[in-house]
């Protein structure tokens, strides 16, 4: 189903979404500093350095999450199940992102466990697909 792939493109955007904030907030530093991104780090505001985590963080599920939705595409699953979970897992990690800048723990955590279990249920009625 085209809903796997155009999962994964927007699961790709949202990569980028909270490193805006991030050089946002590195403009306001000063742009010499975009010489030495990483000592610039410790100088960002706290919302700054929470959006450069959950955008490293992102990059960590999106390689997960690919794997999981290209599967459901090679395997031709067409199950409701699957959609949901590959919309869910882009909905998750947007909220994830927002929650993690924001500093609202649990629900960033929350939104961290809906996305995992995406993928897994995207591996696991991928694999179930395949084997029948």
């Amino acid at each position: 189903m085209i809903i796997f792939l155009y999962s994964i493109a927007a699961a790709a955007v949202l990569i980028y979404l909270p490193f805006l904030l991030v050089a946002y907030a590195r403009t306001r530093i000063g742009y010499e500093m975009f010489s030495t991104p990483r000592a610039m780090f410790d100088k960002l505001p706290p919302y700054a350095q929470r959006a450069t985590w959950a955008h490293q963080n992102t990059f960590e599920a999106f390689m997960v999450f690919a794997a999981a939705a290209l599967m459901a595409y090679v395997t031709g699953l067409n199950s409701l199940t699957a959609q949901v979970a590959a919309m869910a897992f882009v909905v998750a990690r947007f909220l994830y992102s927002i929650f993690y800048i924001l500093n609202v723990p649990l629900l960033r955590s929350l939104m961290f466990a809906i996305g995992i279990l995406s993928s897994i249920t995207l591996f696991f009625l991928s694999i179930v697909q395949a084997t029948s």
